[in-house]
């Protein structure tokens, strides 16, 4: 189980350049990169057509390359209201175009990302594009950051969404151990 090859879109949203990024890996496995990419919308468009094209090119994204997951960045407050009101609607339609089709979605904190990708939860964004570049084997890092920090996102998901689900079935396995113990 814990060797499953997993298929993981990152998304780190934002209204106006909502980077995406598709790994695929395991724990303990090589990681490789599918497909990253930046999905901009103009900023002088009206919110709700800035909306709707998000909701298509993420529907195409994952009708192209069918992950299992999808890894959203969890939104924290920024300094700037505007910024984290356009980010929280850039998550939304990413957990709305995912529930639609059935695929699980994680959110991970900026955080939690640096430290499963970096070793440190304080990384800086250099540090962070440094090791994504590293561990998917790239030449160069890709482009705009955004897209390196869906990346990054994908790959804490193959590292810890794993060790949850391990946590979850060895879990299961004790329950129904436990359970087979009561009923003799």
């Amino acid at each position: 189980m814990s060797h499953m090859q997993r298929r993981v879109l990152g998304v780190d949203p934002g209204l106006t350049r909502c980077g995406v990024g598709i790994v695929e890996g395991a724990i303990g496995k090589p990681l490789s990169l599918v497909g990253v990419g930046v999905i901009l919308t103009p900023a002088d468009a009206p919110l709700e057509q800035r909306l709707l094209q998000l909701e298509s090119e993420l529907e195409e994204w994952i009708a192209t390359h069918k992950p299992d997951v999808i890894a959203v960045e969890r939104v924290f407050s920024q300094h700037n209201v505007r910024t984290v009101m356009g980010t929280g609607q850039a998550a939304g339609i990413a957990l709305l175009v995912a529930a639609r089709r059935g695929i699980p979605v994680m959110m991970h904190t900026p955080s939690e990302v640096k430290a499963a990708v970096t070793g440190s939860g304080r990384a800086n964004k250099a540090q962070v594009a440094e090791m994504v570049k590293r561990l998917l084997n790239l030449e160069v890092i890709p482009k705009p950051v955004d897209s390196t920090d869906a990346l990054a996102l994908a790959i804490c998901h193959i590292w810890r969404g794993g060790g949850n689900s391990k946590i979850e079935a060895a879990l299961k396995a004790e329950k129904s151990r436990l359970a087979k113990l009561v009923g003799k």
